[in-house]
């Protein structure tokens, strides 16, 4: 019996699969996800990150990278994207 990790999946604890990076996305409440590291070479969610870095800079207070948009929108964003 394997383990199956979903595309992106929430996450509260700090232990992130092998192949997946953290982000912190939400506009006020902000929920943490697990992304896999391929999506760094889509150019869609480059341009997501160049507008996060646009809003927030380097400085992330949160440790992880945080994405300025609603849960939803990431997610319907991320499912569009090919692994």
């Amino acid at each position: 019996m394997g383990f199956r990790f979903p595309k992106i999946a929430s996450t509260k604890t700090s232990d992130i699969p092998k192949g997946y990076f953290a982000v912190y996305v939400g506009e006020s409440q902000k929920k943490r996800f697990a992304v896999p590291i391929s999506y760094l070479n889509q150019p869609l969610f480059q341009d997501l990150l160049t507008q996060a870095e646009e809003e927030f800079g380097y400085h992330h207070p949160m440790g992880d990278l945080t994405i300025p948009c609603s849960e939803d929108t990431f997610i319907d964003f991320t499912s569009r994207l090919s692994v």
